[in-house]
This record gives C-alpha cells, structure tokens and sequence, in this order.
C-alpha cells in the first residue's frame, strides 16, 4: 500500500511536470525551471560519486566543460546535428575521467577535492589559448538556424524544458538501477569505509573509475545541452568553478546518497538565485550570501539534508493516512459481519422475555 501510494503521487508529479509549459507561458518562469531541471540533472551525475562513493569532487566542470567543447566543435566545423555531438561529448568527458580518476584517485579526502579542482581549472586554461581551435578566451556564438529541431534550436523555451525534463529522468533512472543492483552495494560499502571494503573483497579501483564514466558521461550530456541553451560558449563559461560548487551544493543541502537529494536541493536553490538576481540585479555576492546561509542552515539543523525532513514528513502523513483508512475501514467491516448464532439467540431470548 505505501508503495503504491509513492507510486501514485510520483505519477502525479510527472503528469505535473509535463503539462507545466502548457500552463505557465511566462519566459522568466520557464527559464527557471529550465535551469532547475538542469541542475537537477548535474546535479544527480555528480551524487553518483560525491554521494553514493563519498569522493568529493568539486571539478565536474571540467566533463561540463569538454562536453559542451566537444558538440560544438563538431556542429560549428563539421556541421554535425548537437544530437549527436550531445552523445559524442559525454563519450569524451567519459575518455577524459580515465587519465583523471587514474591521478585523482591516488588521493583522498581534501587532497582529492583540491586535485580535481586543479583538472578543472587546467583545462579551462588550455581552451583559453587554443584560440585557432577552441576560439580562445573570446568563445564564439552557436549559429542560430531559427527552429531548427534536428539541431537542437527551438524558438519556444518548451521544447528545451522537455530536453531537459528527459535529462534529468535519465540520470534519475539510472542512479535507481544502480541504487539497486551490486554496484549500488560496492559503492555504499566504499562510502563507508574504503579500506574496510577492500578488505572483504571489493575491487575499491574498478568501482571508483566506473562510477567516475558514468559522472562524467551524464556531466558531458549536460554541458552540450547548456551551451545550445544559451548560444555561447567560452572557457570561463564551459569550466566555470561555479558549476562545479552548485553541483555539490545542491546534493548537499538536499541529501547526498539518495536518489531524490539533488532534485530538493535544486528546488530550492535555483529559484532562490534566480529570483535574487531578478530583485536585486548585479548586487556583488547575493547569490553566494543566500547560498552560504541556506548551507549553514541545513548543516545545523539537518546535517543529512531536506529530503530527509520531507521523507519523515511524508512517512508520518502517509501512516497517519493509512492508520484514519484502517479505522474506518474496521468501523465498517464491523456494522457489516452479522451477528454470531451464541448472541442472535440471546437477542432473540431476551426479545420472547420481554
């Protein structure tokens, strides 16, 4: 029964979101959900191994990075549809993880944040000066062929909220196989305790590097999506720290290692940006003060993130449901049975006394 219920409200939820840009026909409005569905996805790539494996990585920007390169490069060259060089740029952010986990894994803790920040940074540094081939620091606009689907242009922002809707049921989708199956098991055990893991016979460096494909694949797929979102890409925009930091971020404050963290934490993260940015414009350091409190907050009061308030909140409600529906249910069956023959006899005795 609380299966199903869970069931019945995720349809719900689903049917609500694809019927949203239906109803909501404001631009603004759009483009929020645009970006907290994307996010949402980033940041679902990244729990897979920030949060399931506990390997703090703070460079994901670099995947986001080479992704969006790796399509564009394609489509302005070698006029390859973005659907394929979406594709195409998660093949190559996966490449890139191997050399990279290689490195970054021989560390751990801190030392390991700080190196795959590193790789980020040196990359973003690289397409800086590749200026023949990667356009340098000055970047280059995405050629707008007007509506154009096989290349990923649309002049209605609901098309791109679709793409990104299947996005994040993509990640979604496969961080619930893996949640469920030998993987997912490896990977909590390696949460835990790394050494006790290698101890009872997990392969801790095949699990780590397979984990860090499958990241930075769905980081790559993410990276494309974004560039033809917005028509622009340069280094600083493509590597940005930011989107390494939101990644986290939003894992974080919703509750790494569950399926459903990133997307509470986007929820509440992203609007909160973007609505601070609308009200108060190019006020210096806003977005990073309300994050700041926001992180603070959830780190007194619920170090393990919304979504295990909320998972409480909608166990109580739903036992309290199931607890009022029983009762009624027995209250019913109650007025229902008939009488036992011992008490019909009695009624019918004490009816022939009187």
């Amino acid at each position: 029964m609380k299966h199903k219920r869970a069931w019945l409200v995720l349809t719900v939820a689903a049917l609500g979101l694809v019927i949203l840009p239906q109803i909501v026909d404001d631009p603004f409005i759009v483009d929020i959900f645009i970006r907290v569905l994307l996010f949402a996805f980033i940041g679902v790539a990244w729990n897979l191994l920030g949060g399931y494996a506990k390997q703090l990585s703070l460079g994901h920007a670099a995947y986001f990075g080479l992704g969006a390169y790796a399509s564009t490069i394609l489509l302005i060259r070698y006029n390859v549809s973005p659907w394929i060089g979406m594709l195409a740029g998660g093949v190559v952010a996966m490449l890139a993880s191997l050399p990279i986990g290689a490195l970054c894994f021989r560390l751990r803790g801190p030392y390991f944040a700080i190196s795959t920040i590193a790789t980020a940074q040196a990359l973003m540094l690289l397409f800086l000066k590749f200026r023949d081939f990667a356009w340098g620091a000055e970047g280059t606009t995405i050629p707008n062929l007007g509506n154009s689907p096989w290349m990923m242009q649309f002049e209605a922002k609901a098309a791109y909220y679709y793409i990104a809707l299947a996005l994040l049921a993509l990640g979604l989708g496969i961080t619930y196989l893996i949640e469920r199956s030998w993987m997912g098991y490896y990977l909590l055990a390696l949460g835990e305790d790394q050494d006790a893991a290698e101890a009872v016979g997990v392969n801790v460096p095949k699990i780590k590097r397979d984990i860090y494909l499958i990241s930075a694949f769905l980081t790559g797929l993410a990276g494309t999506f974004y560039v033809q979102y917005i028509y622009f890409i340069d280094p600083n925009t493509a590597f940005s720290f930011n989107i390494s930091v939101e990644a986290a971020l939003v894992s974080i404050v919703g509750g790494v290692g569950t399926l459903w963290g990133p997307v509470v934490g986007t929820v509440l993260l992203e609007p909160t940006s973007a609505l601070a940015q609308s009200w108060l414009g190019g006020s210096g350091g806003v977005q990073l003060t309300l994050y700041a409190l926001i992180l603070m907050a959830v780190i007194l009061w619920q170090p393990n993130g919304l979504f295990g308030v909320l998972s409480g909140a909608y166990g109580r409600l739903s036992g309290a449901c199931s607890r009022l529906t029983g009762g009624r249910l027995a209250k019913t069956n109650a007025a229902d049975v008939p009488p036992a023959p011992a008490a019909a006899a009695a009624e019918k005795g004490d009816s022939l006394d009187g």
